[in-house]
């Protein structure tokens, strides 16, 4: 008998059958994780958008902005990946430009960004701070739904896990790093094999939707340009650090051998906390 489950949510009782991950239209077939990807994209424009028109700004000019930013932000993404995966892609070079094979990382996209964001900034003589406040809400956002991503994909999990967001994978459509403990703990159920995983897919896409209430809350204390990027690259960061520790699809970073997202997390989160202490104890300075 064949099992119709694709991913079983075991402790919270959802079960999710015959997922497929991509969608035949036309005679086309379409990825879920492209059109999940497209959508935060695009949502996550149209917030930024609406941010601007809450703080007198342009809107025109994130429109604008936004063209470059997702051409340089995709390039940043592979180019993070392939860098840090160099063994693999310096052995297969024209596996570079196979974005259908995968390979996207979300830092090296957001590093694009914030670059972009400063050329541009320069070039249209905008205030690069006021603008990555405005451009990171969208962000966050953006993130939290394009993690979804992940999930169509099977991939971007855990190790082993029983708590309650443990999550089973048909092990023959795992589309991340499965590892010697998941196959020692694997899952049979009507005869096909099953990994139990954390979904840290999950774990980052509700971080991220609590990163964004939370400046939404505290948006009204800003105290100068740039604080609410602040807010997020600390939060965001402090979160990834956490997530990607349980990640079995680490990226290492030679030489020292560590999660290089992991060791870039925790550089960020000390840097934003280091540079908010130290614009606050100016700003006290001056009206003191």
């Amino acid at each position: 008998m064949t099992n119709d489950i694709s991913i079983n949510f075991i402790n919270l009782g959802i079960v999710i059958r015959n997922l497929g991950k991509s969608l035949n239209l036309f005679g086309f077939e379409i990825a879920y994780y492209g059109m999940i990807i497209a959508l935060a994209m695009i949502v996550g424009i149209g917030v930024a958008v609406i941010f601007a028109r809450k703080t007198g700004q342009d809107p025109n000019l994130y429109l604008d902005f936004a063209i470059y930013m997702v051409i340089f932000s995709i390039i940043g993404a592979r180019l993070y990946y392939v860098i840090f995966e160099w063994k693999y892609y310096a052995a297969n070079p024209l596996e570079i430009l196979n974005l259908r094979g995968g390979g996207l990382a979300i830092y090296g996209g957001i590093i694009a960004a914030v670059i972009t964001c400063y050329v541009f900034a320069r070039i249209k003589k905008a205030s690069f701070w006021k603008m990555v406040d405005t451009a990171c809400l969208g962000l966050v956002v953006g993130q939290s739904i394009g993690r979804w991503g992940n999930f169509f994909n099977r991939e971007a999990y855990g190790g082993f896990t029983d708590n309650l967001f443990a999550m089973q994978i048909k092990l023959e459509e795992a589309g991340g790093v499965v590892t010697q403990e998941l196959r020692d703990k694997i899952v049979i159920n009507n005869g096909v094999e099953y990994i139990q995983v954390h979904p840290t897919f999950l774990y980052e896409s509700l971080w991220n939707i609590g990163v964004f209430i939370l400046i939404l809350l505290f948006r009204r204390f800003q105290k100068y340009d740039g604080e609410i990027f602040t807010w997020y690259v600390f939060g965001y960061a402090l979160g990834r650090f956490w997530i990607e520790g349980l990640r079995t699809d680490q990226l290492i970073a030679p030489v020292i051998n560590l999660p290089v997202s992991q060791l870039l997390s925790a550089l960020l989160a000390v840097a934003a906390a280091v540079f908010w202490i130290y614009k606050r104890n100016k700003l006290k300075k001056r009206t003191a």
